[in-house]
């Protein structure tokens, strides 16, 4: 597995040092710069996955360098750290792009989870964009268009129904984990977001009676398999 590569900007060195260490215990590559100027001059001379940068900083703050970041890459996500929890400074940082605000002190596997999720995203993000057409048993489903198709009957689904329906096609192994479905299209892995699930996952195996040879079953304990005919 690539390593996943950390721009973290934060100018407490002591409270940086500790934090870049954690990181890289939990394989991470981390990059630690302690100003905005710094930052920014790393972000244009190595590639990242992700960027952490605490709000208040000498030179350059936290704002303005997540606004440069951009102009470099507008893709790029990115985490604030602050030691403030004013409303107008959380808003003005989602205002810039953030994925993410956390407020200091904060719960090192809290993070850990935060960026675990927000890479789980962008990369489930970018698998979307390249895989868009798939051939269900007798079933074709145009994942852009979000459309269904058999024996020249068209179901539209909804944006999570395809999001869904996409995952359990491309699925590792085959399975797809429930944890990551609900991380990467509901955002958070918990009860009522898996109940929500468990409505689309119903309705997909609605559609999907249409051909027979098409089942979605569950993995108990793990998630979901769609079961198809083997192509050939």
């Amino acid at each position: 597995m690539e390593v996943k590569k950390i721009l973290l900007v934060e100018d407490d060195p002591n409270f940086g040092s500790i934090m870049k260490s954690y990181l890289e215990m939990n394989d991470y590559q981390v990059t630690l710069k302690v100003d905005g100027k710094q930052g920014l001059s790393a972000f244009k001379t190595f590639p990242f996955d992700i960027c952490i940068l605490d709000v208040m900083m000498p030179e350059m703050d936290g704002f303005t360098l997540a606004r440069e970041i951009k102009k470099e890459n507008p893709k790029i996500p990115f985490i604030f750290l602050t030691a403030k929890s004013l409303k107008s400074d959380m808003l003005e940082g989602f205002k810039t792009g953030a994925d993410d605000y956390i407020t200091k002190p904060f719960d090192s596997e809290v993070l850990l989870y935060k960026i675990a999720a927000i890479l789980n995203r962008k990369s489930s993000s970018e698998h979307d964009r390249e895989v868009s057409e798939f051939r269900i048993g007798k079933f074709d489903f145009h994942f852009d268009l979000r459309t269904l198709t058999i024996n020249n009957e068209t179901q539209q689904l909804s944006p999570k129904e395809a999001k869904l329906l996409r995952m359990l096609c491309t699925a590792r192994d085959g399975i797809l984990i429930r944890k990551d479905a609900l991380q990467t299209i509901w955002g958070a892995d918990n009860y009522f977001n898996g109940r929500s699930m468990d409505v689309f996952i119903a309705k997909l195996r609605k559609y999907l009676k249409a051909d027979p040879d098409i089942e979605i079953v569950n993995i108990h304990g793990n998630g979901f398999r769609i079961i198809r005919p083997q192509a050939g």
